[in-house]
């Protein structure tokens, strides 16, 4: 089973990793380190902690949101575009971005989930990547 955005998806195959390998979720959760000056997910969670072995890729990114919550930044809004073959991304958008905006604690208007084929970039077959951009503003 594959996980993008928090949305399970049954009839596709899902990626190895040692959480949950939402990659959406994990793009999203480094961008907002980034953009806090907190370093990357591998910092804070790396893959030598059995405490984050199979974690959902939503669960980590509200841990990511506290972190910078905690260092005096507040999540304003994001913008994903999703590398994939398959699966098709538009009839699965709207929950992910309600599930990414729940976690961010902002209204799903100011999340953007879009998706293209990754037609010469490398990505074949099952393989999914995800570019994230988030605007923090300073509390």
């Amino acid at each position: 089973m594959l996980r993008l955005g928090g949305v399970e998806i049954d009839d596709a195959p899902g990626l190895a990793g040692h959480s949950d390998a939402d990659v959406v979720c994990h793009a999203l959760a480094d961008a907002i380190l980034g953009a806090a000056g907190l370093g990357d997910i591998g910092r804070h969670f790396p893959e030598s902690d059995p405490a984050v072995e199979g974690i959902a890729g939503l669960e980590l990114l509200g841990r990511v949101v506290a972190m910078a919550v905690g260092a005096g930044f507040a999540p304003t809004s994001c913008d994903l575009t999703i590398l994939a073959q398959r699966p098709a991304v538009a009839p699965l958008a709207e929950e992910m971005r309600g599930n990414l905006a729940t976690s961010l604690g902002v209204p799903p208007n100011r999340v953007s989930v879009k998706a293209t084929r990754p037609e010469g970039l490398g990505l074949a077959g099952d393989g999914v990547g995800c570019i994230a951009v988030a605007v923090l503003s300073g509390r």
